[in-house]
């Protein structure tokens, strides 16, 4: 991971710490809804809040397929560009 997704992964990180109840671990490859048991509301609330933080829109077509954090922080890059 690049320095700048680094520092994605470690903002997606903070904004995600008040759904992480259970304290996982969060890893490049952690599986956002399997592994931290975050029902689709909770994620559509972090989405939201990944949304405005970067100010970019994901669609849903594209978060259908955003498993994992490391997708997730490509995901951000490829919209922060495309801004």
């Amino acid at each position: 991971m690049t320095t700048e997704g680094n520092e994605i992964f470690d903002e997606l990180c903070g904004l995600l710490a008040p759904y992480n109840t259970d304290g996982v671990d969060l890893q490049p490859e952690t599986d956002i809804s399997a592994d931290l048991n975050i029902d689709s509301v909770s994620v559509m609330d972090f989405v939201m809040e990944v949304e405005d933080k970067y100010d970019i829109d994901i669609p849903l077509n594209v978060l259908s397929e955003t498993r994992t954090m490391n997708d997730l922080v490509g995901v951000v890059r490829t919209r922060i560009e495309g801004a």
